[in-house]
This record gives C-alpha cells, structure tokens and sequence, in this order.
C-alpha cells in the first residue's frame, strides 16, 4: 500500500525463517507505529500460522514495543521464540566436547 506525499516514509519488515526470510519494503504515513506498519505490510496474511503480536519486536536489534513510532528506514524485525536455552546448548557441548576429548 503506497502514501504518495511529503509526509510518507520508508520502513522494511524482516522475519527471519529457518531456509529463508520475509523482507518487505512498504512506504506508510509518518508518525505509524510498529504495529500499525506490520499490519499494512500484510504479513499476517503471509504467516498466518504466526502470532506476531505474542512475539518480541525490534528495530535494527534492539527491542521496542508495538506503540513504537517509527522513523524513516526503520527496520522492524519480529523475532522467533528461541528453541533452546543458549545456556543449556552450551553445557550440553561442552559435555560432548569433554567426553570426546576423554576417550570415554
């Protein structure tokens, strides 16, 4: 959906799947927020199986909140829930690793 005027600005969408990711491009209003630009992107209707709104937003990395205003070029990245604790991944290496230099 295009905003033709002065007072339109730039912003991307990103999801990131595990064999590709969702880059959408859409120009929008100044002054929408986080939510309000995901929802014009349509990504819903591309992913419905997701719960967009349930997960953590960001922009450029750092986390925001679906209120956010954004700013031209922003670029809204919706995050995928971890499937392991990286702490746990870790320690559970580090086992193979020990055991596998051990000989055991």
């Amino acid at each position: 959906m295009a905003f033709p005027s002065e007072k339109s600005i730039e912003v991307e969408i990103a999801y990131a799947l595990t064999q590709h990711q969702f880059l959408q491009r859409i120009t929008v209003p100044s002054g929408i927020t986080v939510e309000q630009a995901i929802t014009l992107s349509e990504f819903d209707k591309r992913f419905p199986e997701i719960d967009w709104v349930s997960q953590k937003i960001g922009i450029f990395g750092k986390l925001t909140t679906l209120d956010t205003v954004l700013q031209n070029n922003d670029r809204v990245e919706i995050y995928r829930p971890l499937l392991c604790d990286p702490k746990e991944n870790r320690r559970i290496r580090y086992k193979k690793k020990t055991v596998r230099l051990s000989g055991i």
